[in-house]
């Protein structure tokens, strides 16, 4: 291929709609973290979605040189949308295309590429367009693969559903899109109110179960927990192996405290995802929630209640060992786990797991809560009183989780009422106390300042205590 042919390939391959022109990677700071949330953390990752899935995981494999994979990606996304929408597979194979001479370019096969450009040109022609045409369904394709990658993009997401409904504002596909947008943008504190778009994307696309989850948690938010359950019964019912619905419905049960119906419905969902880290994760902090309900019942040293009890921790450490196993950065597993060995009376793996997360790069709102934790260790087992104190007053210096500041407050308040009133000790605690108390910024800021790091750790999900 001549200098020349080759710029004018160059020419149309940045003029093709497809993963490699959306600058999908921008801002990500790993390939990692990026393939991981594509993957497994974020959501719609039901079979509707597998093409979208396998165009995203083609371009990863292209990223990380691994071209004949993204190949072998691409032709599965082509016979997913053969199969899915056998009267659209053209329009709808634009991207996929797209993409192939994207990879085979990355390859040095500049002549296949070719092939791939022209199959764009060709198609679009019948559109009067070049190498780029307008249509719901590439808008749509690109909102999709945009949801997939995580919050940063839920912005221009939007802005291609939102752009589709203009052109046609009873798009069920563009509806159900700009639904999800919406309702995740609410929960990220944007004052926008998703329930009107999420009923009509219902409206238009009665089938799509996992909107009616998201409704269904909306609604419960606002108190209306009737509804609220009769859609996620139905949503199941449904769609019985739908991962994002059967995620979905268990962080509803789980905030109802109905913490055994999250299980059951969390456990078929690991049945049709086993490798799924955050799926095991919710899982584990379920179980560790019917832990801590033992304990407050007293039950945990009562005679014929005890092994019950210890049975549910090796559920709870079971499941979040797998999920560290499966990506050992996820937040709070390390952390959690420590607790569980505490809880069982293990005090050497507890300590591991804790000094281990101390290792870890970690938020202030992660580190906070570490540092809770560790105190109440050093405290109640380990018998520790200065380590407590450290630990706890590291704690409240960071003062970004409003109510893991008070409890470490009280309990160094506490601490200093048990001494003399001149006790050095006592006084220093009390000293410190007060200067960050005058230093400290309003609760509710912290919080939103919390929210606002994006980081989202599955105990958040579910609502781990």
């Amino acid at each position: 291929m001549s200098e020349a042919t080759e710029n004018s390939l160059e020419s149309s391959l940045r003029r093709l709609k497809c993963h490699f022109t959306w600058n999908l990677l921008e801002g990500e700071n790993s390939l990692d973290d990026f393939e991981d949330r594509v993957c497994h953390q974020t959501e719609l990752q039901n079979g509707e979605f597998k093409a979208t899935a396998c165009n995203l995981l083609a371009y990863i494999k292209h990223h990380r040189g691994r071209g004949e994979e993204a190949l072998q990606c691409l032709r599965q996304a082509e016979d997913l949308i053969q199969q899915q929408h056998p009267d659209q597979a053209e329009i709808r194979s634009l991207v996929t295309w797209g993409n192939y001479a994207w990879v085979y370019y990355g390859m040095g096969r500049l002549s296949e590429a070719q092939v791939y450009v022209d199959k764009v040109r060709e198609a679009c022609k019948k559109f009067s367009s070049p190498y780029r045409m307008e249509s719901p369904e590439l808008d749509c394709e690109e909102g999709w693969s945009r949801l997939k990658c995580g919050r940063k993009h839920q912005g221009r997401a939007k802005a291609c559903f939102e752009k589709c409904l203009e052109k046609c504002p009873k798009h069920p596909e563009s509806a159900s899109g700009l639904a999800i947008c919406s309702y995740r943008m609410d929960e990220w504190r944007v004052p926008k109110n998703p329930l009107d778009a999420l009923r009509q994307a219902i409206r238009l696309n009665p089938d799509n179960q996992y909107i009616k989850v998201l409704l269904a948690l909306k609604l419960q938010k606002m108190q209306e927990e009737g509804e609220a359950e009769r859609l996620v019964e139905e949503a199941v019912a449904k769609a019985p192996c739908a991962i994002d619905v059967l995620r979905g419905a268990a962080k509803l049960y789980r905030k109802k405290n109905d913490v055994d119906k999250a299980i059951e419905l969390l456990t078929r969902a690991v049945e049709c995802s086993p490798d799924n880290p955050y799926l095991h994760c919710h899982l584990g902090v379920c179980y560790r929630a019917k832990v801590l309900e033992c304990e407050k019942r007293g039950q945990r040293g009562r005679y014929g209640e005890r092994e019950a009890y210890q049975a549910l921790i090796r559920h709870a450490v079971g499941h979040l060992k797998r999920a560290d196993e499966l990506n050992g950065s996820l937040a709070n597993v390390g952390s959690l786990l420590a607790c569980l060995h505490l809880q069982a009376g293990q005090y050497e793996e507890a300590e591991y797991y804790f000094q281990r997360e101390f290792g870890k790069e970690l938020t202030a709102v992660e580190r906070q809560v570490l540092h809770l934790r560790y105190g109440n260790f050093q405290w109640f087992q380990m018998k520790c009183e200065s380590k407590a104190i450290h630990h706890f007053m590291e704690g409240v210096k960071i003062n970004q989780d409003p109510k893991a500041t008070g409890k470490m407050e009280r309990k160094l308040r506490g601490i200093a009422d048990t001494r003399n009133g001149d006790d050095p000790e006592a006084l220093r605690i009390l000293a410190c106390l007060q200067e960050l108390n005058g230093k400290r910024q309003p609760a509710e800021e912290n919080s939103e300042r919390a929210v606002s790091s994006g980081r989202l750790s599955p105990s958040a999900f579910l609502g781990e205590e």
